[in-house]
């Protein structure tokens, strides 16, 4: 019986080893080397609009958000800010954005509706933003047409 209990023993030394290793290794990574990526940086892809608007207009701005990876808890904004003329911009059929206001977004593919309320030619930035800081600028510039 002594002998089936030394060959036991001797079987179970390996594993002891390999769970030794094992233990080691595990407890000698940091959670600063498994990071885990979740800020991707994104582009905005603009469809092509129209130079000229005349007052009291409706241009249709299509955009798409294209991150470079895919993390489902990213969340995107929208603000903006009109510097030259007047005009009001808004999401679908909601109400018109307020100016340097920051507004969540739904979808990646969206669009976005201004109306011109000026006879004079009108410029505005737009920028979209995620939760994680990456920000992109787009500028938008419409020569006033009769």
């Amino acid at each position: 019986m002594t002998a089936f209990f030394n060959r036991f023993r001797i079987g179970l030394l390996p594993m002891y080893v390999l769970l030794t290793i094992l233990i080691s290794f595990v407890t000698s990574c940091s959670k600063d080397e498994l990071e885990i990526q979740n800020d991707f940086p994104f582009e905005v892809k603009v469809m092509p609009i129209p130079k000229e608007i005349v007052n009291d207009n409706t241009v249709e701005i299509r955009l798409e958000i294209q991150p470079t990876g895919n993390y489902s808890n990213t969340q995107y904004y929208l603000r903006y800010f009109q510097f030259d003329g007047q005009g009001t911009l808004q999401y679908y059929d909601a109400l018109p954005y307020l100016p340097n206001d920051l507004y969540p977004l739904q979808a990646k593919q969206f669009r976005l509706y201004y109306t011109s309320k000026s006879t004079v030619s009108q410029s505005f930035d737009v920028w979209i933003s995620d939760n994680f800081g990456n920000e992109k600028q787009l500028s938008f510039e419409f020569n006033s047409s009769n």
